[in-house]
C-alpha cells in the first residue's frame, strides 16, 4: 500500500501517560493524543500510541517517514540509584579517585559536620588499577602495563561484571593508553560492556570525567536494550502495514532526544547512551521555546508539570540555557545538558507532617500506581491531586472522562491532614497547593539567580498535565510578568521532539593563557572536532551541504575554578578572532557575576576547553493560527464551586470552543483534555492567535 500523506511522529513516555504528537509535512497539521504508559514493556505503550494517532488520522504505518522519541530509561536508572555490577579501572595510584571526589559539601561548610558522602557509583572492591602513565601534554611517561590490563579483565569476569568504564589520568589529552587498554579486554573478556572517558568526554577534571564515563557504562545495556526493542518492533509495525512484498520492507528513521537538545539516530544513541540522561525533560524545553518565541516572547521561564515532579529551565533568545555542571540524581555528569532543575512537586507529591508537626509536600510521590487518594487505586495519602479536586480546581475526572477521580476519598485524607494540624479542611488544602507553588518558585529562581536573571523581567511557559495549576500563584509569588499556556499542553514535550536538529557536541581541553595562546594550535584542534561532527553527521545521512557547526569555547580568569562559555565566531584563528572571544567572555563574565577584569593585566584570561558542535537540519512543524473568536461566553459549559481563598461559583470554558481574541476572566476554570487551567480572581486569559493562553494580572494589561 502506498501512502497519500508524510506523518512524522513524536513520543514522550511518561511515567503514566505516553503522548503522542504527529505533524503532516505537507499540511502542517497538527494530531496529538495520550495512551497510558506501560512501565513492565515501554515498547507496548510506544506503539499503542503510534497506532492509536495513525487511527485519528485515517492512515496506516507506511504514512510515517520518522519518528522521534523522548526517554526516560536513562534517567530513572540514575534517580533511582539502581546501578549495580559495575566496575572501573583506572590509573596506577589512582584507586581511591572517586571516594576522594570533591571537597565540596552541600549547602555550605556550616553543613560539614553532619554531611555522609553519598555511596559512590563504584564499591572499592571493583575498582582496578593498571601500570602506565601519560603526562598532562599526552606525552608518554611510563607503557601502559598489559599484564594488568589482562589480570583486571580476568578480575571482573571471575565475579560476573559485565559493564566497566575506563578513564586513564590525562587521557583527554591522548587516548592511545584506553584504546591499548580496550583492545586487550575485548580480548580476554568480549562479552563485557566497556565506556572509555576519551570517547565519552575528551575532558580534563579527573573525579567528573571519570564518573561520566561510568555513568555512560552504567546505562548503556539498558539503554541499548530499549533502543534495539523499539526499533525492532517499530520496524515490524511499519512492515506489517505495508504488507508482505518484502521489497517493501524499510526501516523507519527512529530518533532519540538528547539532553543537549539535539536529536540523534538509534544507532549513534546506543554509541553515546549517557547522552540521553535527560532526555525527556530536554523535548520539554525546547517546544516551549518553539512555541514562545512564535508568540513573540524570546526569552522565558519554562514550567514542566508531571505527576511525579515538575523540571523547569530557562529560555534566553530561543534557546533553553546550556549547562555542563549538572547532576542526575547524586551523579555528576559534564555532557553538555539543558540547564534543567527538577522538584518533587508533580501531582502525586504526597503531602505530610513532619516530627515537628510541620506540613511537608514531597517529595515522596504516589506515582501512577497506586496513585492520589482520589484514584481509588490503593493510595494511603492524600496528594497534590487532592487537593485541587477537593478544591474544585480540576474536574472530577481527567482525558475527558477516561480517569474518573472520587472527591470523597480525596476529602477523607485531606480531613485527616486537617485535624491534625488544627485547621479547616479547605486551609489544609489550599496549603498543600501553597507549598507546592513555593517548592516550584524556589527551583525557578535557581535557573535564573545563579545566571544573573530576574524573574521579574519574565514570562512563564507552563505545561504538561499539571504545570498550569498553579500558575497564577507563581506569577505573584515570582512576579512574573504573565503565564503562557500552550494548545495541548499536556504534549508540549511529544511536540518539542519534532522540533529539533540532530546534535552531536565534540570538545578538548586545551589549557593556555590568553597571552601565550598559539593560534595554530587552536586552529588545528577546532578542525580536528569539526571532523569528529562531520564524520557523525555523514552516518547520519545528511549531505554536506546541509551539516552546520557551531564553535565555542571555555575561558576564565587565571586562578578560578570553573568557567564560561561563550561563542567562537567562523574564520581564521586570527588575532581579530581571539580578541573578539576574549572579549564576548569579559562581556559574559560581567552579565553573570557583576564585575570583569577587562583591561587588567593582573587578571589574565585563561582558555580552558575548545567545543564543536555538529548540527543536522531537520525540518520543524510550523504553529498554525487558529480562527477568531466570538467571545468567550460561547465557551462556558457550566459552573463549578471552585475555592480561591473563599468558594465561588466560577464559570468552566471549554478550551476548544475559544478564538483568538477571545477573553476570560478569572475567577474561572478553563479545561481541555489534558490540562486545566484554574484562573485566580484578579487574572485574565486573553487568547492568541496561536491558540495560546496569555495569563496576566489585571492590572498589568496594557
Amino acid at each position: 500500500m502506498s501512502a497519500t500523506r508524510r506523518i512524522r511522529i513524536g513520543i514522550d513516555t511518561g511515567g503514566t501517560f505516553t503522548d503522542v504528537v504527529a505533524v503532516d509535512e505537507e499540511t502542517g497539521e497538527l494530531v496529538t493524543t495520550k495512551t497510558p504508559s506501560t512501565p513492565a514493556n515501554p515498547a507496548d505503550g510506544f506503539l499503542n500510541g503510534i497506532d492509536k494517532v495513525l487511527g485519528l488520522l485515517g492512515l496506516e504505518g507506511d504514512a510515517v517517514t520518522a519518528v522521534s522519541h523522548g526517554t526516560t530509561v536513562a534517567t530513572n536508572k540514575l534517580l533511582e540509584e539502581k546501578v549495580e555490577n559495575l566496575g572501573f579501572i583506572t590509573t596506577e595510584g589512582y584507586g581511591h579517585l572517586l571516594e576522594i571526589a570533591r571537597q565540596s559539601v552541600p549547602d555550605g561548610y556550616g553543613n560539614s559536620y553532619f554531611w555522609v558522602k553519598p555511596d559512590r557509583i563504584v564499591p572499592v572492591d571493583l575498582v582496578r588499577t593498571v601500570g602506565g602513565r601519560l603526562a598532562v601534554d599526552g606525552s608518554e611517561v611510563r607503557p601502559l602495563d598489559e599484564a594488568d590490563v589482562v589480570a583486571a579483565a580476568r578480575y571482573f569476569r571471575a565475579r560476573g561484571v559485565t559493564t566497566i568504564g575506563l578513564s586513564f589520568l590525562n587521557s583527554y589529552a591522548n587516548p592511545e593508553h584506553e584504546e591499548a587498554a580496550l583492545a586487550i579486554l575485548q580480548r580476554e573478556y568480549p562479552e563485557a560492556d566497556y565506556s572509555l572517558s576519551s570517547q565519552v568526554l575528551r575532558e580534563y577534571r579527573e573525579y567528573e570525567r571519570s564518573v561520566t564515563t561510568l555513568v555512560d557504562a552504567a546505562v548503556k545495556p539498558n539503554i541499548r536494550a530499549y533502543v534495539n526493542n523499539i526499533t525492532e518492533r517499530l520496524n515490524s509495525f511499519i512492515a506489517g502495514a505495508e504488507g508482505t512484498d518484502e521489497s517493501e520492507h524499510r526501516e523507519v528513521p527512529f530518533y532519540v532526544m538528547k539532553s543537549n537538545g539535539g536529536v540523534l539516530s538509534a544507532e549513534e544513541v546506543v554509541r553515546q547512551p549517557i547522552t540521553t540522561v535527560l532526555s525527556g525533560p530536554a523535548a520539554g524545553a525546547l517546544g516551549a521555546a518553539v512555541i514562545a518565541q512564535r508568540a513573540g516572547f524570546d526569552s522565558v521561564l519554562t514550567c514542566d508539570g508531571g505527576g511525579t515532579s515538575t523540571d523547569v529551565t530557562v529560555v534566553i533568545d530561543g534557546h533553553p540555557a546550556l549547562t555542563t555542571e549538572g547532576t542526575v540524581g547524586p551523579y555528576p555528569s559534564k555532557i553538555p545538558m539543558i540547564d534543567v532543575v527538577t522538584v518533587g512537586a508533580g501531582g502525586g507529591s504526597i503531602a505530610w507532617i513532619s516530627p515537628e508537626g510541620m506540613l511537608k509536600v514531597g517529595p515522596q510521590s504516589a506515582g501512577a500506581d497506586p496513585g492520589p487518594l482520589c484514584y481509588r487505586k490503593g493510595g494511603q495519602e492524600p496528594t497534590i491531586t487532592d487537593a485541587h479536586v477537593l478544591l474544585g480546581r480540576i474536574p472530577p475526572h481527567l482525558l475527558g472522562g477516561e480517569i474518573p477521580l472520587d472527591v470523597d476519598a480525596a476529602r477523607a485524607g485531606i480531613e485527616d491532614i486537617a485535624g491534625k494540624l488544627g485547621l479547616g479542611i479547605e486551609e489544609a488544602a489550599d496549603g498543600i497547593l501553597e507549598i507546592s507553588a513555593w517548592n516550584q518558585a524556589n527551583a525557578l529562581r535557581q535557573v535564573t539567580v545563579k545566571r544573573g536573571l530576574d524573574a521579574r523581567d519574565f514570562r512563564m511557559v507552563t505545561f504538561g498535565g499539571s504545570g498550569s495549576l498553579l500558575a497564577c500563584r507563581l506569577v505573584d509569588i515570582l512576579g512574573l510578568q504573565g503565564v503562557i499556556v500552550p494548545l495541548n499542553p499536556g504534549n508540549t514535550s511529544a511536540y518539542g521532539l519534532l522540533t529539533v536538529d540532530v546534535r552531536n557536541d565534540y570538545v578538548r581541553t586545551a589549557i593556555t593563557k590568553h597571552d601565550d595562546l598559539d593560534r595554530e594550535r587552536v586552529s588545528g584542534l577546532l578542525e580536528e572536532l569539526a571532523r569528529e561532527a562531520d564524520e557523525a553527521l555523514a552516518r547520519e545521512g545528511f549531505e554536506p551541504a546541509e551539516r552546520q557547526f557551531q564553535r565555542t569555547a571555555d575561558l576564565r580568569y587565571v586562578g578560578q575554578a570553573f568557567e564560561v562559555r561563550v561563542p567562537v565566531p567562523d574564520g581564521p584563528v586570527d588575532d581579530s578572532l581571539v580578541e573578539a572571544v576574549a572579549d564576548a567572555f569579559h562581556a559574559e563574565h560581567h552579565k553573570l557575576y557583576g564585575y570583569d577584569f577587562r583591561g587588567d593585566s593582573t587578571q589574565p584570561v585563561e582558555w580552558v576547553n575548545l567545543r564543536v558542535s555538529g548540527i543536522g537540519p531537520i525540518r520543524k512543524p510550523e504553529l498554525r493560527e487558529i480562527a477568531d473568536g466570538t467571545g468567550s461566553e460561547g465557551a462556558v459549559t457550566g459552573t463549578r464551586r471552585v475555592y480561591f481563598d473563599q468558594w465561588y461559583d466560577a464559570p468552566v470554558v471549554a478550551r476548544a470552543r475559544l478564538g483568538a481574541g477571545d477573553v476570560v476572566t478569572g475567577p474561572a476554570i478553563v479545561e481541555e483534555f489534558s490540562s486545566t487551567v484554574p484562573l485566580h480572581p484578579g487574572f485574565v486569559a486573553e487568547v492568541d492567535r496561536f491558540g495560546n493562553l496569555l495569563i496576566t494580572r489585571k492590572e498589568n494589561l496594557s
